[in-house]
């Protein structure tokens, strides 16, 4: 089985647009979570995703969205969960509204959780992947970090496949993965997309000057 995985999306569609082009054939596509926030296209990244039946979980973007509330978002994240929360249709409300904080596929052997199996705010960087992270999965993936990696282990393996709307492991490409379930191996990916199209649509609907910025740098 080759899995497409993706995160972080962040109401990028130019970015999640290129992803989607560019990722080789295939059986299914998942998602860790952060669909929307910061960027200016979230009912459409959301459109796309329901529509095509992606497995997801909840980030803390789209909890934000969702529930009403900012936790300790600073100004231009709490900026990106409002539009968000104006822009979403009651659809894709109600579609990211159920998504659960993790969950299984392929018969047990893939989970998907967003920052942390244990914590969905947690940060946890490439740098601190261990085998103690795994449950029994043959392969665990997180997202929140934007911050591509991977770690193999005899148990199992740990991927962050990068952000696909808003990197910040200094690369401004937006990330992807495939990972193969039976060679036990991954493919981490990166495509140029229009990144001059975000800024400008960023700049049009209101959003914070750096939103359009941070992209040109992939930080």
């Amino acid at each position: 089985m080759r899995l497409g995985v993706i995160s972080d999306v962040h109401g990028n569609l130019p970015a999640l647009e290129a992803v989607l082009e560019s990722m080789p054939p295939v059986d299914r596509l998942v998602c860790a979570g952060d669909v929307v926030g910061y960027n200016p296209w979230p009912d459409e990244c959301v459109s796309e995703l329901a529509e095509r039946d992606v497995p997801t979980v909840s980030g803390n973007h789209d909890r934000a969205v969702t529930s009403g509330t900012g936790f300790r978002f600073n100004s231009m994240a709490a900026a990106g969960v409002d539009y968000a929360r104006d822009a979403l249709s009651p659809a894709s409300m109600e579609w990211l509204s159920s998504l659960p904080k993790t969950r299984h596929l392929a018969d047990e052997r893939v989970k998907l959780a967003h920052g942390h199996p244990n914590d969905p705010d947690r940060y946890t960087y490439p740098d601190d992947f261990s085998p103690s992270l795994l449950d029994g999965e043959d392969l665990l993936v997180l997202g929140h970090t934007h911050v591509q990696g991977h770690r193999i282990y005899d148990d199992g393996i740990v991927l962050n496949p990068g952000s696909v709307g808003q990197p910040r492991d200094g690369d401004p490409r937006a990330a992807y993965a495939v990972a193969d379930l039976d060679a036990m191996e991954i493919e981490a990916e990166r495509v140029n997309y229009d990144i001059d199209r975000v800024a400008e649509r960023v700049r049009e609907v209101g959003l914070p000057e750096r939103l359009a910025s941070r992209l040109y740098e992939g930080k």
